[in-house]
C-alpha cells in the first residue's frame, strides 16, 4: 500500500482503550502514535500487548498548537457531529494523521479547525474509541489497498466449504 498513517487520541481518558487503539494501529501498519493534551502509560494499558509505543514513534504533545506533523500529511478527525463526511464515502489521504477524541468527549474546536477532513462512521450513536479507530483503519487499507474484488463462487452441494479453500484440512463427517 502506498502512503502512510498515523493514528492518535486527543485528552485520552482511558489508557486501555488507547492501548487497544494503539496494538490495533501497529497490526495494520501505521507509521506513528500520538496523544494531544492526554497522558498515557504504557503501564495502565495492559490492552496494549504489543507495547506499540516501543515498537513505533511515539509522540505526546501539550495541545493542539504545538502538534507537528510530517509535510504534506492531512489530519483528520473522527468525530460524529453534522457535516462530518461519512466514511463510507472518504477518499483517504495517502499521508494521513487520524485523531479521535476522548471516550466522555468530542474532540476540541480547536483540533476540528485544524482538520484537514472531519469523519464519521455512520452509527447511531458514539462507539468506543479504539473500536472507531480499527474501522477507519480497515476502510484505510481496503480502500488504498491492492485487493481485487472480493471473490464468490458456489459450492458443489454436499462439499465442504473448507474443501474449496486450498491447504484446508479435510472434514469428517
Amino acid at each position: 500500500m502506498r502512503g502512510y498513517f498515523g493514528i492518535g487520541v486527543e485528552r485520552l481518558s482511558k489508557p486501555m482503550n488507547a492501548g487497544n487503539l494503539f496494538r490495533s494501529a501497529q497490526a495494520f501498519g501505521a507509521g506513528f502514535l500520538f496523544t494531544v493534551a492526554g497522558n498515557y502509560a504504557q503501564r495502565k494499558a495492559y490492552s496494549d500487548t504489543s507495547q506499540s509505543t516501543h515498537q513505533l514513534p511515539f509522540y505526546e504533545f501539550d495541545a493542539v498548537d504545538g502538534m507537528l506533523l510530517p509535510d504534506r500529511c492531512q489530519l483528520v478527525g473522527i468525530e460524529l457531529i453534522d457535516g462530518a463526511v461519512e466514511l463510507p464515502t472518504f477518499k483517504h489521504p495517502l499521508q494521513a494523521a487520524y485523531v479521535l477524541g476522548p471516550e466522555r468527549g468530542s474532540l476540541t474546536p480547536e483540533m476540528l479547525a485544524r482538520c484537514d477532513h472531519v469523519i464519521k462512521i455512520p452509527t447511531a450513536f458514539c462507539i468506543n474509541v479504539a473500536t472507531a479507530g480499527a474501522i477507519v483503519m480497515y476502510d484505510r487499507i481496503v480502500s488504498l489497498g491492492r485487493f481485487g474484488q472480493r471473490a464468490t463462487f458456489s459450492r458443489n452441494p454436499g462439499t465442504p466449504a473448507a474443501a474449496h479453500v486450498k491447504g484446508a484440512q479435510k472434514f469428517r463427517t
